[in-house]
C-alpha cells in the first residue's frame, strides 16, 4: 500500500528541492534593496516629500518593486505637479497624452506640458516642441518649436538636442546647418538617444556635415531601431532591402517593415506592399500588398492612396 505523502515534501528526502529553491526566491525578493527603496518612497511621500511622490509615482508607472498602478501614479504626479515639481507636470501631460490610468484629454497634456517648461522641467520642453512641430493640437510653429527644442537641449536633455539636430539637417524652423546638425546628433546618440542615431545615420547616408560612410550609418540605424525608433527600424530595413552598407537580407528587411508597420508607421506599411508585389523576401501577393498598402495610406502615407479617377 502506497503511503501518502504531504504536498511539497519527498518521502524520503523531506522538503522539496524545487518548493525550496521557490521559498527563497520569495524571501530574496522581500529582501531586495529595491523593495526597502519603495517602502521608503511611500512614507516620505505619504509625510509630505513631494519629490519621493515623483519617484514613487514612476515606478508605480513601471511596476518597479511596487505593483503597476497607472492611476494612482497619475494621482501622486497631479500632487506633486500642484506642489511645483515640475518633472511632475510634465510626466502627468504624457499620461494625459496617451490616457495611462486617465481619460486622455490632449487640451490637459499641452496645458501641463506648457506648465512643465516653464518651470524649466526639459522633458516638458522637449515634448511641448514636439507638440509645436507636429501642430498636434496647436498651432504648427517651427520656429517656436525649435527655440523649445533649444532650451531643452541647453538643459541638457539629449532628446531635445535629437530633436533640434533633425530641424537643422531639414533646415526646418531655423537655418540648415549639417555640421550643427552633426555635432547635436553625435551627442545624443552617443546618450543612447534612438532619434539621435537615426538623425546622425541619415546624415552619414548622404555625406553631408559627415563623411559618407554607408556601414557607419546602417550601423546606426540599427541602434536606432534596438532603441525603439520605428523610424531608424524602417531605414535600416532599406539599408537591408538595397544591400547598402550591409549584406542584402530581403527576409529581415520584411520583417523589419512589418514590426514598424504594426506601429502604424505608414511607409514601412508601404514597403511591406511593394516586397508583397515583387516577392522579395516574402512570398508573393498581390492581396497583402493591397492589404499593407490601404494600411500605408490610413496611416497617413499618401503615396499609398488612390488617386481620384479623372472624368
Amino acid at each position: 500500500m502506497r503511503t501518502s505523502v504531504p504536498l511539497g515534501e519527498h518521502p524520503r528526502r523531506g522538503v522539496h528541492p524545487v518548493l525550496c529553491l521557490i521559498v527563497a526566491a520569495v524571501v530574496l525578493s522581500a529582501c531586495h534593496p529595491g523593495n526597502e527603496e519603495a517602502k521608503g518612497l511611500r512614507r516620505s511621500c505619504q509625510s509630505g516629500e513631494l519629490a519621493s511622490c515623483n519617484s514613487l509615482a514612476l515606478r508605480l508607472q513601471k511596476g518597479e518593486y511596487v505593483l503597476r498602478d497607472d492611476r494612482h501614479a497619475a494621482e501622486l504626479f497631479d500632487q506633486a505637479c500642484n506642489g511645483g515639481v515640475g518633472e511632475s507636470c510634465a510626466s502627468l501631460g504624457v499620461v494625459y497624452q496617451k490616457g495611462m490610468g486617465v481619460k486622455r484629454d490632449s487640451v490637459r497634456a499641452f496645458n501641463l506640458l506648457t506648465q512643465a517648461c516653464g518651470r524649466n522641467a526639459m522633458d516638458g520642453c522637449t515634448r511641448l516642441g514636439v507638440l509645436y512641430r507636429e501642430g498636434a493640437g496647436v498651432a504648427k510653429d517651427a520656429a517656436h518649436a525649435a527655440t523649445l527644442f533649444q532650451k531643452a537641449c541647453d538643459g541638457s536633455s539629449m532628446s531635445g538636442c535629437a530633436h533640434l539636430g533633425t530641424m537643422y539637417a531639414a533646415g526646418e524652423g531655423l537655418p540648415q546647418d549639417f555640421v550643427r546638425a552633426a555635432d547635436l546628433t553625435q551627442r545624443s546618440c552617443t546618450a543612447k538617444v534612438a532619434l539621435g542615431c537615426l538623425g546622425l545615420g541619415r546624415l552619414h547616408a548622404a555625406g553631408t556635415g559627415v563623411p559618407r560612410n554607408d556601414s557607419t550609418a546602417a550601423a546606426l540605424f540599427e541602434r536606432s531601431c534596438e532603441g525603439g525608433e520605428s523610424a531608424g527600424c524602417v531605414q535600416r530595413a532599406i539599408v537591408l532591402e538595397g544591400g547598402v552598407g550591409v549584406t542584402q537580407n530581403f527576409s529581415r528587411a520584411a520583417e523589419l517593415y512589418r514590426e514598424a508597420c504594426e506601429l502604424k508607421n505608414g511607409e514601412a506599411c508601404a514597403r511591406l506592399a511593394s516586397m508583397y508585389d515583387r516577392g522579395a523576401g516574402v512570398r508573393r501577393s498581390p492581396e497583402r500588398a493591397t492589404t499593407f498598402r490601404k494600411r500605408a495610406c490610413d496611416a497617413g502615407y499618401k503615396e499609398s492612396c488612390d488617386k481620384p479617377k479623372e472624368a
